[in-house]
């Protein structure tokens, strides 16, 4: 449980933001230290206003002198474009004081003491199910991604990703197609889209979900700040699903977050031969459950997920959709596993001629995907 109990603080506007981030920007102060300030004196105005003898019981002689200092100009700067940011239609600044901020994030270890959001934040305390994966996705676990995360924002589940191309792509735009729709959680500041590939994607979801971010206005796309916001892409979930993942996968650091969090971790399999069915195995191994459809995830999260949208019974299955091409005799000569044109004309009894335009049909209707070696695969069941 969290070390400070946000229903003890009254709530927060505007006139008392400038506080929370002269605290967040004060050397010395990271979020343990802010928290063990915020549960011994309440606001941060009570914080400033205490003298050296009580602070110093809470922190050390350098981070008190520091607290009882004038802010510097960069603070006073950014303390004003954060009251300007905030005063924007759809921008919201959430601190631990404000009703709005996820009740669910208290049940974490290390929550953040506040959250830069932009668009829809309902949608933060909503049941929620997180969708990772690689970056360097295939093209079946795009397909995964987008379906099994549209079926399930259907079924009322708000998805919760990271914004990073391949699989969080996918995981957001099929979750923006149903009720439940997306929270991106980025590891920028919330002026700030990253990576600029997705400006697009960003736009939609600030219009029709939720970006969040703990980090301050500005702040850079550093690398050590991905790893560590992938806690609150667990933590604002019931649950996270793992699509595609290498052994040394990012999306493993989220999914052992998760299970430190109490929270259900799910696994998609894939071939072994794939590296990127490495990650996933291994989950399944250490108790992740396997995961074949959408309904598997209804099924372990129903007992205490709540949906705030109504669910849209006629898509929950939209992941499992037979497809019209999937009927091709050529699909069960080709089975799961990569395999080069002249081994499946061998299978299937036919030249390569007549192979290479059967296989230009049933990719061209994205049933298979043909590999940088010359391979073919098969995308769909």
């Amino acid at each position: 449980m969290s070390a400070v109990n946000a229903t003890l603080l009254p709530p927060s506007g505007l006139e008392g933001l400038a506080g929370w981030v002269r605290l967040e920007q004060t050397p010395g102060v990271g979020q343990e230290t802010a928290r063990k300030l915020l549960s011994a004196f309440g606001l941060p105005e009570n914080i400033f206003s205490a003298n050296f003898s009580s602070l110093q019981k809470i922190v050390s002689e350098r981070v008190a002198h520091a607290l009882l200092a004038a802010p510097s100009a960069t603070t006073l700067t950014l303390i004003d474009k954060t009251l300007a940011w905030a005063d924007l239609p759809g921008n919201y600044v959430l601190t631990l004081a404000d009703q709005h901020y996820p009740r669910i994030l208290l049940d974490i270890p290390d929550p953040p003491f506040m959250l830069y959001a932009k668009g829809r934040i309902e949608l933060l305390s909503a049941s929620a199910l997180a969708v990772v994966g690689s970056r360097n996705a295939t093209a079946q676990g795009i397909v995964n991604a987008e379906k099994f995360s549209e079926a399930l924002s259907h079924a009322g589940l708000t998805i919760v990703s990271g914004m990073a191309l391949g699989i969080d792509t996918a995981a957001h735009q099929g979750g923006l197609r149903g009720a439940g729709s997306t929270i991106a959680v980025i590891g920028t500041g919330a002026d700030i889209v990253y990576p600029a590939r997705n400006r697009g994607l960003a736009h939609m979801i600030a219009d029709k979900g939720c970006i969040v971010s703990e980090y301050p206005l500005g702040t850079p796309a550093i690398a050590a700040n991905f790893p560590r916001r992938n806690r609150i892409i667990s933590g604002l979930a019931r649950g996270v699903l793992v699509i595609e993942a290498a052994a040394q996968s990012g999306s493993l650091i989220t999914a052992r977050m998760a299970a430190e969090q109490g929270r259900e971790v799910f696994a998609i399999p894939g071939s072994i031969h794939s590296p990127l069915s490495k990650g996933c195995h291994q989950l399944i191994k250490q108790g992740a459950k396997l995961v074949e459809s959408a309904q598997d995830v209804q099924e372990e999260l129903r007992h205490y997920v709540v949906p705030l949208f109504k669910p849209d019974a006629a898509n929950t299955d939209n992941a499992n959709l037979p497809d019209p091409a999937a009927d091709s005799p050529l699909l069960a000569c080709m089975g799961f596993d990569p395999v080069d044109a002249d081994t499946l004309a061998e299978r299937a009894g036919v030249d390569v001629a007549a192979l290479q335009a059967q296989l230009l049909t049933l990719e061209l209707d994205g049933v298979v995907e043909r590999l940088p070696a010359g391979n073919y695969r098969r995308l769909q069941a």
